[in-house]
């Protein structure tokens, strides 16, 4: 029957003929149900924000990496829609779900929203579905946390009636060359029906390679492994840079000179924290769950620990700064420039700027902030509004202006003639001729 049922479904994912539903419509999920529905799948985008519905259904874009006709196009041809009632998953045969999978106030894992996804999902589910999880999160999550809720919601079996995959999204905000049409996707079901189900769907949308792994299980551990290897890494080189400050050695141009080497080095930079929606918070998954098999992932809370402090260390090289010209820390007024998580985008979720912010807050600074991409930012439940224009005015207010993220429509020369002290983060302004009032990180 089983088999029965499979041929059915690649049937109809081969004719295009299947119906696709994509919960959560943030920064994987619209990008996702986007080229699902250019692929000549009739796609359905759930949400729990009406906002965002009322956005796609009128083919208005919020999504940096959406492009905006691409949006339109497919509304208008009745190829996408979005609404918040999910008894409409009743009527798709694909369904990934793509919510956020933050950390809660003890760094351990907040899977809430995968729960109250799977149960809505389990409540539509019916014979013939291929369920995918693509939010990041622990090893063991879709077989210990999604298959159990539906099985028993729908009284239906796994690999006999439906099919069960972990596929992890993999998106970079703001690049230019890898979308979500073209890079790789990993895929591993709960047995060889599933992964080969979700496979097809993904290889009838996607302009990429589709890797198959033999479990869930390595598909998930698999992501976190990807992102795990960036935070030690970038560890690595906020330490040096630490190292290399109390050794009156630039950091920036040691790195420069190591990725000479044409093999055995991959270039990794220093900066004020760790930022976005991966990095900062996925290594917590694994250190998490390491605990049920009584080992301590040492190197990564290592790591953690580095990165976590890189915005204090900002905070007391700033200090230094402001003690060559007998200012204080509390009073003193502070630019910070740029609070996105990475250059040219409007993503701030985990930036550092917002954490190096509140600490100079906690030491009585008096903050301004310009990001040419970041009008107004919320943190801790505090709307902060940044200034309109970086002008001559601003500059020469600020007693130290921070560079925290190194967008590129900035005019560095303009702010270093204009500004008192500079403490430069990121390297941003390095083609800045001019460095006398200058510091880099």
């Amino acid at each position: 029957m089983s088999n029965s049922i499979k041929e059915q479904l690649l049937k109809k994912i081969n004719e295009k003929s299947a119906k696709v539903g994509v919960v959560g419509l943030g920064y994987v999920g619209l990008p996702l149900a986007v080229e699902k529905a250019k692929a000549g799948y009739e796609t359905i985008g759930f949400d729990v924000q009406d906002e965002k519905v009322k956005l796609v259904n009128e083919g208005h874009n919020y999504i940096g990496d959406v492009v905006d006709t691409d949006l339109k196009k497919v509304v208008s041809e009745k190829l996408l829609s979005a609404t918040t009632d999910f008894s409409f998953i009743r009527d798709v045969d694909f369904v990934a779900i793509c919510v956020p999978t933050p950390l809660d106030e003890y760094q351990q894992p907040d899977i809430s929203y995968v729960k109250a996804s799977t149960e809505a999902v389990a409540e539509y589910l019916h014979e013939g579905m291929v369920v995918v999880l693509e939010s990041t999160t622990y090893p063991g999550t879709t077989e210990e946390l999604l298959l159990p809720i539906l099985e028993e919601k729908s009284g239906l079996k796994c690999g006999v009636d439906f099919f069960l995959a972990f596929s992890p999204e993999r998106v970079d905000p703001g690049n230019l060359i890898y979308k979500t049409k073209n890079t790789p996707k990993v895929v591993g079901g709960v047995g060889k029906d599933s992964t080969e189900v979700a496979a097809a769907m993904y290889r009838h949308v996607l302009e990429s390679d589709i890797h198959e792994v033999s479990s869930p299980k390595v598909a998930e551990m698999e992501k976190i492994l990807e992102n795990t290897y960036r935070n030690i890494n970038i560890g690595l080189a906020n330490e040096m840079a630490i190292i290399c400050e109390k050794m009156g050695i630039n950091v920036w141009e040691v790195i420069d000179a190591a990725k000479s080497k044409p093999y055995g080095f991959q270039a990794f930079y220093p900066g004020p924290g760790l930022g976005g929606h991966c990095i900062p918070l996925d290594p917590y998954y694994l250190t998490w769950k390491a605990r049920e098999y009584d080992y301590h992932t040492r190197l990564i809370e290592t790591s953690g620990e580095i990165n976590n402090y890189m915005p204090q260390y900002v905070i007391e090289r700033c200090g230094r700064i402001l003690n060559t010209f007998k200012k204080p820390l509390n009073g003193s007024k502070v630019l910070i420039l740029g609070v996105a998580y990475k250059q040219d985008i409007d993503d701030y979720r985990e930036s550092p700027a917002l954490k190096v912010v509140e600490n100079f807050e906690k030491v009585g600074a008096e903050i301004t902030f310009f990001d040419p991409f970041v009008k107004e930012y919320k943190f801790k439940g505090v709307k902060h509004i940044g200034l309109e224009v970086l002008d001559e005015a601003a500059l020469k207010n600020a007693d130290i202006v921070v560079v925290t993220t190194a967008h590129t429509n900035v005019d560095y020369d303009f702010v270093q003639k204009h500004s008192i002290a500079i403490f430069d983060t990121k390297n941003a302004m390095k083609n800045v001729i001019n460095r006398e009032n200058i510091e880099l990180l």
